[in-house]
């Protein structure tokens, strides 16, 4: 596998190794394609051997298609961050990383926070709006999906909620992990890009607020009501198995896992990997404000928290030691339909002053690069 470069704190692609024969590339490598065994002699109707057809010198290879996923965590558009958008624009929260975001093929993000000037707070320990413009800002920027899947979707009720769905369809942006219905949250959002299909799937499973006791599994779709996908390991094994057969690549993102933990809890460990088991290529974790450990699970890739990328602070950050929720990253990942071919991490750190983020360079990209060393099993460029 390359080594990471620093060049203003973006890392670079190295060139890919040689897949070792008769092996599909391991997970987290760099590059890829697939190898088949030779093809054995056929026989003739006579029972005398003939060779198999050979390609001719002037055939070129096979090549898998390659399709680049960028990823990033929170996207919370309220607070500070809603008020910079009416002061100065849809894009203001992404205008330091707008190159980041826009140089991949298709690019996702959770959305932390209901787009909407309607509704009442919900009783909670914290509650999160944002203006329906956010959802312009997140196509201009590049985000082509975002998981409406957390506990943060119904902070303003159901009427805001409708009001996202329609913000964000209007603005041309998918969103996965949300519906009228439990079955229209549970479904796959298909996208295409260069002939794949990539399914996408999104659930929350978080605990009660440990101030308020708000329970965050009431906010959850049933057959009658609109909400959010509830996460269980049976649950996600089924959906996943069945958007198989309806993508080349399925991709799950998982809002679950205490607050500010450095390793993912049993809940998170069980249900992404139920999702890889059942056929996943990748879980993308988000809730815990901060990164968590990227893990080769089989022949899938698990990042269990990509934590904050647009957010401001408050005091419960502050309360955490050389606030590493300002840590964050960019997972670039690079997918066909066999699967995971190789990722890096794009190291970002949010600006203190208002919470957007920007690439990181020098002593910002170290710390970034070194948690995730620190909680990672060697992949995407950390070992």
């Amino acid at each position: 596998m390359g080594a990471l470069s620093d060049d203003g704190g973006v890392p670079r692609l190295s060139a890919a190794w040689l897949v070792p024969l008769l092996f599909i590339l391991a997970a987290c490598g760099d590059g890829g394609s697939v190898l088949t065994p030779a093809t054995s002699p056929t026989l003739s109707p006579a029972g005398t051997p003939t060779a198999s057809p050979q390609p001719t010198a002037t055939e070129p290879p096979e090549e898998s298609v390659e399709v680049t996923l960028h990823a990033v965590g929170d996207v919370m558009l309220g607070r500070t961050l809603g008020d910079g958008i009416r002061r100065s624009g849809p894009l203001y929260p992404f205008e330091p990383v707008l190159d980041l975001l826009r140089d991949a093929d298709i690019t996702f993000a959770n959305l932390e926070s209901p787009l909407s000037e309607r509704g009442e707070p919900a009783p909670k320990d914290f509650v999160f709006r944002g203006p329906t413009e956010g959802a312009e800002g997140l196509a201009q920027a590049g985000i082509d999906i975002v998981s409406l899947a957390n506990n943060h979707a119904l902070d303003y009720g159901l009427t805001a909620l409708a009001d996202t769905r329609a913000a964000l369809a209007a603005a041309g942006v998918l969103y996965a992990g949300a519906g009228g219905n439990e079955a229209g949250a549970r479904a796959p959002v298909i996208v295409g890009r260069k002939g794949l299909r990539l399914a996408f799937l999104a659930y929350v499973n978080t605990p009660s607020d440990s101030g308020s006791g708000f329970d965050v599994s009431g906010t959850a779709a049933t057959a009658g009501r609109a909400g959010v996908a509830w996460a269980t390991a049976e649950a996600v094994a089924a959906d996943v198995a069945a958007a198989r057969g309806q993508a080349d690549i399925v991709i799950v993102s998982l809002h679950t896992g205490p607050e500010y933990q450095e390793p993912p809890s049993p809940l998170q460990v069980e249900v992404a990997r139920a999702a890889i088991d059942a056929g996943a290529a990748l879980v993308l974790g988000h809730h815990p404000h901060v990164l968590q450990g990227i893990e080769r699970y089989k022949r899938g890739l698990i990042i269990y928290s990509l934590g904050n990328f647009v957010f401001d602070f408050d005091s419960v950050d502050y309360a955490h030691p050389g606030l590493p929720s300002a840590l964050s990253a960019v997972l670039r990942v690079r997918l066909s339909e066999e699967g995971v071919l190789g990722c890096r991490v794009l190291p970002v750190v949010i600006a203190e002053g208002d919470g957007r983020p920007r690439p990181a360079a020098g002593a910002g990209a170290q710390a970034v690069l070194d948690r995730l060393a620190r909680l990672s099993d060697g992949c995407c460029g950390l070992g």
